[in-house]
C-alpha cells in the first residue's frame, strides 16, 4: 500500500528552513553528510514526490538546476515530482515536473497513480505536509532533529497534530542528528 512520507530535518526548535527559506544551517551540521547516507535507501522505495513552490525553487537554485539540469536526475532519478504552487514557475529541463496548484486532495488520484507500488515523499514545505494531513492522507513522519536552533522561519508541521495521530515507530542516532519515525493515524482529523 502506498504511504505519504513527510521526511524532512529540522532544528530543535521546530523550524525546516530559515527566515530566507534557505536550508544552509542544515548542511553546516558536522556530520551532515552521514546523515544523507541512508537518503539512497529511503529513495528506493519512492515513486513520486511532492514538493511547495518555496521548496522547489530553493532546490533549483541551489543546485543550478537550470544550467545543470542533468542534477536533477542525479538526485530524484527522473521520479515525477509534483510542485504544488501558485505562480508561474519555470521547469527544469528534462524533468518530470508538474506544477498543481489548489487542495492536494483534487490531485491525489494523479499523485498515486504517478506512484504506482511506491511511496509518496512530501519534500516539503511544512504547510504542504500539513495540507496532507488535513486530507487524511499523510501516514508516516520521518524527522531528523538538528543541533540548530534558528529562532524564526519556516515551521515544521505549522499545524496542530495531537499524540493521539502520532504513534512514535522509531528512533536512532545518525551522526549528530536524531531521527524520529511516526506513523500517523489518519481515521482522525
Amino acid at each position: 500500500m502506498t504511504r505519504v512520507v513527510y521526511y524532512t530535518a529540522a532544528t530543535f526548535d521546530g523550524f525546516i528552513a530559515d527566515a530566507s527559506d534557505s536550508l544552509d544551517w542544515l548542511f553546516a551540521v558536522p556530520d551532515a553528510s552521514e546523515a544523507e547516507a541512508g537518503i539512497d535507501l529511503f529513495m528506493d522505495r519512492i515513486g513520486v514526490l511532492v514538493e511547495g513552490s518555496t521548496t522547489y525553487l530553493w532546490v533549483v537554485d541551489h543546485d543550478q538546476l537550470l544550467d545543470h539540469p542533468e542534477r536533477w536526475a542525479q538526485f530524484y532519478a527522473n521520479r515525477p515530482t509534483f510542485v504544488f504552487t501558485s505562480r508561474a514557475l519555470e521547469a527544469v529541463p528534462g524533468a518530470d515536473i508538474r506544477f498543481r496548484s489548489g487542495d492536494v486532495v483534487d490531485t491525489w488520484a494523479e499523485i498515486l497513480a504517478a506512484a504506482g507500488e511506491k511511496d509518496v515523499w512530501v519534500v516539503g514545505g511544512g504547510d504542504l505536509a500539513g495540507q496532507f494531513a488535513d486530507a487524511g492522507l499523510l501516514t508516516e513522519i520521518v524527522l531528523s532533529v538538528a543541533p540548530v536552533t534558528l529562532g524564526s522561519g519556516r515551521a515544521l508541521l505549522p499545524r496542530r497534530l495531537e499524540s493521539d495521530r502520532l504513534s512514535l515507530e522509531g528512533v536512532r542516532r545518525v551522526g549528530q542528528f536524531a531521527e524520529l519515525t511516526y506513523s500517523v493515524d489518519k481515521s482522525r482529523r
